[in-house]
């Protein structure tokens, strides 16, 4: 017999047991799913995740009290710290002096501008800060200009709009000069930003800057801890005015030697290292996942295969009586179990691929195809197939063509 004759018999016998095949194929397609799909999200999102993480400036890190990234609740291990008031951001911001841009800074969330008898929805992200925090934010000025040293220090009442604020406002007339109103507070218009479009599904054009004093004059210094933008002049020289700053904080807040420090120190690369080592979590709990099902799955094909050596075993002696060899029946059963596991690992890779780039799409992020995964998925199919499937071919093989015969 040759390879094509084996095979067709081997196709005919999984298609006479159609219901049995397929819930076969079905349990092994729910394995590789699990773990093609997680993997295309996580591809897709990889450099999207990349992109939107760059949120501070070029040479840039960050001092605050919080984490960046936190899953346990900060109240519970991170509320007693000492807030980074402002004479203590102003202190480290002139102990630093010429060596680094220094950028204080304070957001308050679901703020609504008005103008006239427009107004926004109550989304817009309103940030205190000071001249510093375009270039630590990546932020540029479309029209007008940025907050200026005199502006802090006299706290004037002046704003610099997003794209999205100045759009739903100033409907066919200039922005700049025109008065907005935000909790009861006028403020004039002096600079409208640049777009910078979305990240993680949030515009980052919603956003509305005034000076940081004037911020907390407003809303009170009471409870409030600042954020502080450290920008070195060159990727050379971050890593040591990183040691330098990270000492100086230590300075200001009046922590001994031996003291840990009460404050927290972040970047862009520890921002996408931190997400990157979350991702691979999440991929080896998909490929764990995956192993369970595709063991219980291969089980399931070594059960299948011997039953139909059972069902089969008068078919195998008529064979061997009229000539068939031991590798014969060996070939075809080993192909039909290497069949049942390739139909679902191909089926469970298809939709893996169609899931996850559903998934990523509604994260506005990219459609891959992950390589890679699906020809280890197909690998481990086959694998899976002759492992599983060797056992009952061997048996098959070896039965003796006159039992076999009387085997009712």
């Amino acid at each position: 017999m040759n390879l094509s004759e084996i095979l067709k018999l081997a196709l005919a016998a999984l298609s006479a047991n159609k219901l049995r095949s397929g819930l076969t194929m079905l349990g092994i397609a729910v394995g590789v799913f699990s773990v093609i799909g997680v993997m295309t999200v996580i591809s897709g999102l990889r450099a999207n995740i990349e992109l939107g993480l760059n949120v501070l400036g070029a040479n840039s890190f960050q001092f605050t009290k919080y984490p960046a990234i936190n899953f346990s609740d900060p109240r519970q291990r991170f509320s007693n710290r000492r807030d980074i008031d402002f004479s203590m951001a102003t202190r480290f911001k002139t102990m630093m002096g010429d060596e680094a841009s220094v950028s204080l800074q304070i957001r308050r969330g679901f703020r609504v501008v008005t103008y006239h008898d427009r107004r926004t929805n109550p989304n817009v992200s309103l940030g205190g800060t000071d001249e510093a925090f375009l270039s630590s934010r990546n932020f540029e000025v479309a029209a007008g200009r940025n907050i200026d040293p005199s502006d802090v220090e006299f706290g004037r009442s002046v704003v610099i709009l997003g794209g999205d604020i100045v759009d739903r406002l100033f409907i066919n007339e200039e922005a700049l000069g025109k008065l907005v109103r935000i909790d009861g507070q006028n403020y004039t218009v002096v600079g409208v930003l640049a777009r910078k479009g979305s990240a993680f599904g949030q515009s980052q054009d919603n956003v509305a800057i005034i000076p940081i004093t004037q911020f907390l004059d407003t809303y009170g210094r009471s409870g409030r801890s600042l954020s502080i933008n450290v920008q070195a002049r060159s990727q050379a020289e971050l890593a040591e005015i990183q040691d330098r700053a990270t000492g100086m904080m230590r300075l200001v807040r009046g922590l001994d030697p031996e003291d840990g420090n009460d404050f927290e120190v972040f970047s862009n690369e520890s921002l996408i290292e931190a997400f990157n080592n979350i991702a691979g979590v999440v991929a080896v709990g998909a490929f764990v996942i995956s192993a369970i099902a595709l063991l219980a799955s291969g089980v399931g094909v070594m059960n299948i295969m011997l039953v139909s050596v059972t069902e089969r075993t008068k078919e195998i002696g008529i064979r061997k009586s009229i000539g068939a060899k031991k590798k014969n029946i060996l070939i075809q059963f080993l192909i039909e179990a290497v069949t049942l596991s390739l139909a679902g690992g191909l089926a469970g890779v298809l939709f893996g691929i169609v899931g996850g780039n559903g998934v990523a799409l509604m994260l506005n992020s990219a459609l891959v195809f992950p390589w890679g995964w699906a020809l280890a998925g197909v690998v481990v199919c086959s694998g899976i197939g002759i492992t599983f499937g060797l056992y009952p071919a061997w048996k098959a093989a070896n039965l003796d063509p006159i039992e076999a015969l009387r085997y009712e």
